[in-house]
């Protein structure tokens, strides 16, 4: 990797990953994973290369947990 490369967050060996299952919504999963529904910004900002409306998600899809 060049020294100006940044890794992917792919790369990423602490990185979380949650599949969408059918009733999922970003909130659910924020208060799976943090404990605070109302911190599904933070999901929804990290997966923005997929995501373009926090209340569009899809069965299958795989979203980064940061």
């Amino acid at each position: 990797m060049a020294v100006d490369e940044k890794p992917a967050a792919d790369d990423n060996p602490y990185a979380q990953y949650y599949t969408v299952k059918k009733g999922d919504t970003l909130s659910k999963i924020a208060e799976e994973y943090y404990g605070d529904k109302m911190l599904y910004p933070q999901i929804f900002e990290a997966n923005r290369d997929q995501l373009t409306d926090p209340n569009k998600i899809k069965v299958g899809q795989k979203l980064r947990i940061p």
